[in-house]
């Protein structure tokens, strides 16, 4: 059997994403990187793909070719040693899709986090338990071993989670009143939700029902953003395959559906008010 391999780091993403760059920049084609640096042209397609991790020797000729900055190249080789560690991720990874393990990456290293939520209630806030009936929600004849895969992996992320990536978590109010697993469950699930909307580095909003058509409808995303605007991602999370967005055209449209949500979002101590109403309402 093929060895499974690794999806990419988030860092190594963001390495691939700024060579890719600089030699656009430098007016480079790779055939003409490839001529002058001696780098094979499939090579360096995979390493702007981040499919491939450049080696230290290789980085500097680029790096050279592009006519990059002392201080700047010593940033890149630093991206690129970070790069090369192991993650708690890359040794929990098996079982998880290779797409879902590139978000958690991503999730890592974000400096702020905005998720969207029609249908449940974000994974970073979810219980244990809610988890566990979440996850096959949508795929009832997932085996039971990777249905404990994906909820190890969420408790993780959790665990792993650093509090100066902030979170702002906007849930359709659809969210509070689906029962997922069961009463208990879902009253555990309030409750976390109560005492996670607290935390300094979490803001809980929601859209009420009666806002009407809003244009979250459409969908749950993840809107991810770094130190560099430039480097922000949108995931979608669908049945068919998870998406990664990274266009300024992309990033704009979800940035624009995002202000809007905000604009028609309840404010965080109104959204405290009514998770309170519907726990103490649940039976």
């Amino acid at each position: 059997m093929a060895q499974r391999r690794h999806a990419p780091t988030a860092r190594l993403r963001r390495l691939a994403m700024e060579l890719r760059q600089l030699r656009e920049r430098a007016e480079l084609s790779r055939e003409q990187v490839a001529e002058s640096t001696d780098i094979n042209r499939a090579t360096l397609y995979r390493i702007e793909m981040a499919q491939a991790k450049p080696q230290l020797r290789t980085l500097r000729a680029l790096l050279d070719a592009y006519d990059v900055s002392a201080a700047r190249q010593s940033e890149l080789i630093s991206l690129l040693k970070l790069a090369k560690e192991e993650s708690w991720l890359q040794v929990a990874s098996e079982g998880l899709p290779d797409q879902y393990a590139t978000y958690i990456g991503f999730e890592q290293e974000a400096k702020a986090i905005f998720n969207y939520q029609s249908s449940f209630v974000p994974g970073l806030l979810q219980t244990e338990s809610y988890a566990r009936a979440a996850i096959p929600g949508g795929d009832p004849e997932l085996p039971a071993e990777v249905v404990e895969s994906r909820v190890a992996a969420r408790m993780a992320r959790q665990a792993q989670w650093d509090p100066s990536s902030a979170l702002t978590a906007i849930i359709d109010e659809a969210v509070l009143h689906r029962v997922v697993g069961g009463s208990k469950i879902m009253r555990e699930q309030l409750q976390r939700l109560m005492d996670d909307s607290e935390q300094p580095h979490v803001t809980l909003r929601m859209i009420p029902f009666g806002a009407g058509v809003h244009p979250g409808m459409h969908g749950s995303f993840v809107l991810l953003k770094f130190d560099h605007e430039a480097h922000d991602v949108v995931y979608i999370e669908t049945n068919a395959a998870d998406l990664f967005l990274e266009s300024g055209e992309d990033l704009r449209r979800y940035r624009n559906v995002l202000e809007r949500l905000q604009a028609m979002a309840v404010s965080p101590d109104a959204t405290r008010d009514l998770v309170a109403r519907v726990l103490a309402s649940a039976k």
